[in-house]
């Protein structure tokens, strides 16, 4: 028994330093949704388990080589233990409780990640290879910034035009697969105003690192003003528009200072004689620059892979590709 208290001193000490050292160095980020408030709480409790595990093994371990160790000049035996059938018992009912338990937690968990606010702000994802594009539909405003307003949910429909990505805001802690052909859901509701990043979590081609886009969550009020400014500059010109589209899709694999990328750089290419694939040559004028943007592996450059870029006849209405190919023809 003086044994048995001894190492049970030892274990509880040494939990509490270990689930101390582990919230010393920073695990989770900030915590930033309310989604995010749940999922602590069970990871906090995952936590105290690995603490008091590691403990329990460890120091269970040191102690007996320590104690029990073999004395100088001992060559006996050790004694023989039989099997302890409560012990046994004891020892696998108490696992599955805890395991049961931490798994009612976990369902609790996705119940209140998923919970419906009927009056959420809705906004649909689109990813592609490498770019996410963010839209408010009930307010015809498409960005490249997720903006959200704090203290209200915001429910995000989301899918692929090529690969599976997958949107995590580590702060926010909640993440979806985007995957193509199919609509998912992820159900976001911020409490803390700050710049976060969009960070693709599945590997998805040669720049899944540079993958990312800005989040930003204001006031309501701030988000209002901000949709009221988006709102306004719809009627900005052809090439302000397309310079928007260029950011939101392009830039990723097109660059406009002749910068070679993932596709050919856009300086100086509307107007130009343009070297295929094929081994011909073709003058970059407004039906090619709109068949490289609806069909792109009809012309392949010279240079560079064809099934590389989607297709953006999907993507893009017939006055944003107008748009885009003005903004091209206006980078010499």
């Amino acid at each position: 028994m003086k044994h048995f208290i001894i190492v049970s001193i030892l274990v509880i000490g040494a939990t509490l330093l270990v689930y101390t050292g582990i919230q010393s160095i920073g695990v989770l980020p900030a915590q930033a949704s309310a989604q995010a408030v749940s999922i602590d709480r069970l990871l906090n409790i995952q936590f105290w388990l690995i603490s008091f595990l590691f403990s329990l093994i460890t120091v269970t371990l040191l102690y007996s080589l320590v104690v029990f160790r073999r004395k100088p000049g001992d060559t006996s035996d050790g004694a023989h233990i039989e099997g302890n059938t409560r012990l046994e018992i004891l020892w696998t009912l108490i696992p599955l409780f805890v395991v049961i338990f931490v798994a009612y937690l976990g369902a609790q968990s996705l119940g209140e990640t998923r919970r419906v606010d009927p009056t959420a702000l809705q906004v649909e994802v689109l990813s592609g290879q490498w770019f996410w594009s963010f839209t408010y539909p009930d307010y015809g405003v498409t960005t490249d910034t997720l903006y959200l307003p704090v203290n209200k949910q915001a429910v995000l429909r989301m899918t692929s035009i090529d690969v599976i990505h997958s949107f995590w805001v580590p702060e926010f802690r909640v993440k979806q697969d985007l995957v193509p052909g199919k609509t998912t859901e992820l159900r976001i509701t911020p409490i803390q105003t700050g710049e976060y990043q969009v960070l693709c979590a599945e590997i998805c081609g040669a720049s899944h690192a540079y993958m990312v886009a800005p989040v930003r969550v204001v006031t309501q009020e701030e988000f209002t003003a901000w949709i009221e400014q988006q709102a306004s500059q719809v009627a900005l010109d052809p090439v302000q528009r397309g310079r928007r589209l260029a950011n939101q899709y392009c830039i990723a694999c097109h660059s406009i200072d002749g910068s070679q990328k993932v596709g050919p750089t856009w300086k100086g290419l509307a107007g130009s004689v343009v070297q295929l694939a094929d081994g011909s040559t073709v003058v970059a004028d407004a039906e090619y620059l709109r068949n490289s943007i609806i069909n792109p592996n009809l012309q392949i450059h010279a240079g560079f892979q064809p099934n590389v870029m989607p297709n953006f006849s999907n993507i893009l209405s017939e006055s944003q590709i107008e748009d885009l190919i003005a903004y091209i023809q206006s980078i010499k």
